[in-house]
């Protein structure tokens, strides 16, 4: 065999054997669509851990003298709800707490204080009643994390995030409580002004009703009522449109819901469940919209569920399920239904990731 004839074949077998190589790595890190026929447990993915910024208060829980310290410090007291594995707190700390703009401006206004939503620390109450960290939550009703709590002078709620605000809506939570214009207007008005001020249309889903009167439209069908209120050049309704909507698992569950799209700057007559006349813009502001994209879940013209903060796949497609199944009636603790779904799927054999944009099952 000649020297080129030689090196051909040693150069051909070399890349043959890392194209394999390459193949069999890709098998064994990617999650897999379906293990069900070989009897295996689907993997888990996306949990994240995370730390409490070492700026945050050692406190002793007793949340009438932390709001007393922090005012007497000319601060007020953010309460950060969080669990262990969550990829949203972990995204809250690396992006917006450590953010050196964010970072001075709530080091300089606010106090810190973590609790996580299953723990058993012992909690006293601006109102002097005893509860533990999972307790407390409960009776706050927290269904996501993080959530973040934020409370004045007097230990009442200025302003309440529920899931995960990006930087930018972020900033404008730290600037709305720190200026104290809870006294003045809602946080649903100080954000609607500036998210209704952007032109253009909204992106169009096949799935999307035409109704108007909400009112009739629950009155006639069995299906839960889910509103979208979203807003022009909006950047998190296009991943959730291109991402999350485009994922064929979640489309399944988004069609067996009613769904109707509000553009929530627009002066549209609709009529609400409630049979209210209003419109779309107003009704924004007396849902308490303020953040696009929000979904608001209604069923039998109840509220009972909503979507108002960042959300990727997995838990969009939870909240989905959590009112299609009616979970809401028996288990009245969100986070606790969506463990429970993740295992039911991982051991029908399919892989989940909480904090990715594909399912891997039907």
């Amino acid at each position: 065999m000649s020297n080129h004839r030689q090196t051909t074949r040693t150069g051909f077998d070399f890349s043959l054997a890392l194209m394999l190589t390459l193949m069999l790595v890709l098998m064994l890190i990617s999650p897999q669509r379906g293990l069900a026929s070989e009897g295996l447990k689907g993997n888990f993915y996306g949990s994240k851990p995370s730390e409490k910024p070492d700026w945050f208060k050692e406190s002793f829980l007793e949340f009438e003298d932390d709001v007393a310290e922090a005012a007497a410090a000319g601060k007020r007291v953010m309460l950060y709800f969080h669990q262990d594995g969550c990829p949203y707190c972990s995204r809250l700390i690396e992006e917006n707490f450590t953010d050196p703009v964010l970072k001075s401006h709530m080091i300089r206004h606010f106090d810190g204080i973590s609790l996580n939503m299953w723990g058993d620390r012992e909690v006293v109450s601006v109102a002097g009643q005893d509860f533990t960290e999972k307790t407390f939550a409960a009776a706050l009703k927290v269904q996501y994390t993080p959530t973040l709590v934020f409370l004045d002078e007097r230990g009442k709620v200025a302003l309440r995030l529920n899931g995960y605000y990006p930087p930018r809506d972020f900033r404008a939570a730290l600037d709305y409580v720190t200026r104290k214009l809870e006294r003045k207007l809602s946080f649903s008005e100080y954000r609607l002004d500036a998210l209704a001020a952007v032109s253009g249309t909204l992106i169009a889903e096949d799935f999307y009703l035409a109704e108007t009167d909400l009112s009739k439209l629950a009155s006639i069908s069995t299906k839960p009522l889910v509103v979208y209120f979203e807003a022009p050049n909006c950047a998190e309704c296009l991943t959730i449109h291109r991402r999350i909507l485009a994922d064929s698992a979640t489309r399944k569950l988004v069609e067996q819901a009613d769904n109707v799209q509000l553009n929530l700057a627009s002066d549209r007559v609709i009529t609400t469940p409630d049979g209210t006349r209003t419109t779309a813009r107003q009704w924004a502001r007396d849902l308490g919209i303020n953040y696009t994209p929000s979904l608001v879940f209604f069923d039998q013209g109840k509220e009972v569920m909503r979507i108002g903060a960042f959300m990727k796949t997995f838990h969009f497609q939870s909240v989905y399920a959590y009112v299609l199944e009616k979970a809401y009636l028996e288990e009245a603790e969100f986070q606790r239904y969506i463990s429970a779904r993740a295992d039911h799927i991982r051991e029908a054999g399919f892989d989940t990731d909480i904090w990715g944009y594909e399912s891997f099952h039907d």
